[in-house]
């Protein structure tokens, strides 16, 4: 009699036994799947990480503008220009190819036709145009939307930011790395609407939405070495070749090419990201 009932009790523990094994073993696997998360890696860093350009050459597509192609590539607007031999206000077409490393080269690749160059008396003209396309504060592109592109004039900018300011009030929720694949700015939270602020006097020469990964993105340009980046806006309140003085105003906080409401804000010195914190009040 005790001999049956230890045999039932023994078959019972021997498959509980083996379902507790088969669970663990499934979680197991559940566990191996799981993707690894970085402590910068919001799904906004990761998607800006993955349009980003590595390639030596580049084929312009249609509604960019230089500056976006200097940004994705990390390249100072100026160097670009000066290896593809463009002129301010730095035009380019659709299906255009451009040399994002080396040295200055003579003529632009570009499968757009080459427009007539102007006669000039002048035998130091061309290096009066190379002199134009380094120093001249002149705005470095037209209106995308136009196929004439004017000399618009950029009103004179310090050589030095005297003070950098928040654009916004909130907790830093993800911070600055120099990691290849890390966070190439500060992510700060807030509440949808709440008013963004330029960190510094400067022109806006980027106001849109052609950057995916950055949403809504504002660029302003402080001078010759530094541009702010203001991104994921839930609407922009300024537009490009317009002038902004620091607290100024520039845009309303949202959720844009993001899976939360925050601002992504960059600083960058001569087209290399560095850490906002360094340049911002403690």
């Amino acid at each position: 009699m005790d001999y049956f009932i230890f045999k039932d009790i023994s078959k019972v523990l021997t498959a509980s036994l083996i379902s507790s094994l088969l669970l663990l073993s499934g979680c197991a696997d559940r566990t191996r799947a799981a993707p690894v998360v970085t402590l910068s890696g919001s799904t906004a860093t990761n998607n800006a990480n993955k349009v980003s350009i590595k390639a030596q050459q580049y084929k312009v597509k249609a509604g960019e503008t230089l500056y976006s192609i200097a940004w994705r590539s990390g390249n100072d607007v100026r160097n670009l220009a000066a290896i593809n031999n463009l002129k301010s206000p730095y035009q380019i077409f659709p299906g255009q190819i451009l040399n994002l490393n080396g040295k200055h080269s003579n003529t632009a690749t570009s499968s757009h036709p080459a427009k007539p160059k102007p006669n000039s008396s002048s035998k130091n003209s061309s290096k009066s145009d190379r002199k134009v396309v380094a120093n001249e504060k002149t705005a470095e592109y037209g209106d995308k939307t136009s196929a004439e592109f004017s000399h618009v004039k950029v009103p004179s900018l310090t050589q030095k930011v005297k003070l950098w300011q928040w654009p916004v009030k909130g907790r830093i929720i993800s911070k600055f790395s120099a990691a290849a694949q890390g966070n190439k700015g500060i992510d700060i939270a807030g509440k949808k609407g709440q008013k963004i602020k330029a960190s510094a006097d400067g022109l806006v020469v980027y106001a849109g939405n052609a950057l995916r990964g950055y949403g809504n993105l504002i660029i302003i340009k402080h001078n010759d070495d530094y541009l702010s980046a203001y991104a994921h806006n839930d609407q922009l309140l300024v537009k490009e070749q317009q002038t902004v003085k620091a607290g100024h105003v520039i845009a309303k906080m949202g959720n844009t090419g993001t899976n939360k409401i925050m601002l992504h804000f960059e600083i960058r010195f001569r087209g290399k990201s560095v850490n906002p914190q360094r340049y911002l009040p403690k």
